[in-house]
């Protein structure tokens, strides 16, 4: 890998970092430029116990459950990043998911709370089973990715993202077929449009490491 590459990164990569932050600002605070903003709405929301205005199906409260243990891993690679990561891009998107999927996660327990549903632990499932439909890593692979450090941990962290986010736009297309709730079926394409940017982010810092 030529060091100078990684330190000459393209201006539009860091531009679309910052834009990215996972998109769209009408659901959950997917984007930089207005997550000040949208963060502060979602936690308001959140702090109220309000539930998304309208009735609800199954699919609404199964998107939720399954959405906040997904959130939840995502934070905990986040934070994995800021400790291991070498690179600076890396840890600038890391902090970005931070932003992002923090206060969803909010948003989606004030859902459940409102729907009268249990709320499950968004860090039960950091160390998941081990399937990769939905994008979550096993636990072997979180421990691996614990162990790694600098270019490695780099490498690493972006192969799993970007699995993990196409999980997550995986879940949110379903939603928004099977949904019924506006609300949520809205936090559904935000993610599916702000994580969309982040995986383009993600590959091309990946391009950084092997070209």
């Amino acid at each position: 890998m030529n060091p100078t590459r990684i330190l000459a990164l393209p201006l539009a990569l860091a531009g679309l970092l910052t834009v990215s932050a996972c998109g769209g600002s009408s659901a959950g605070g997917h984007g930089m430029t207005n997550h000040s903003s949208t963060a502060s709405t979602t936690a308001s929301t959140a702090a109220s116990g309000t539930a998304a205005a309208g009735a609800h199906n199954d699919a609404d409260v199964e998107f939720a459950t399954g959405m906040i243990p997904h959130h939840g891993q995502a934070l905990t690679m986040a934070d994995l990043a800021l400790d291991s990561a070498g690179n600076a891009q890396v840890r600038a998107l890391a902090e970005q998911i931070k932003h992002a999927q923090d206060p969803e996660i909010q948003q989606m327990s004030g859902w459940l709370r409102g729907w009268g549903e249990t709320v499950p632990e968004a860090q039960g499932m950091n160390h998941h089973a081990g399937t990769h439909g939905d994008g979550m890593m096993s636990t072997e692979e979180m421990d691996a990715l614990g162990k790694a450090t600098g270019a490695q941990f780099d490498r690493m962290w972006l192969i799993m993202m970007v699995r993990h986010h196409e999980g997550a736009i995986s879940a949110a297309r379903t939603q928004l077929t099977a949904g019924s709730n506006a609300e949520v079926k809205a936090l559904a394409q935000a993610i599916i449009d702000g994580q969309s940017k982040e995986i383009a982010a993600m590959k091309a810092l990946q391009a950084q490491f092997t070209g």
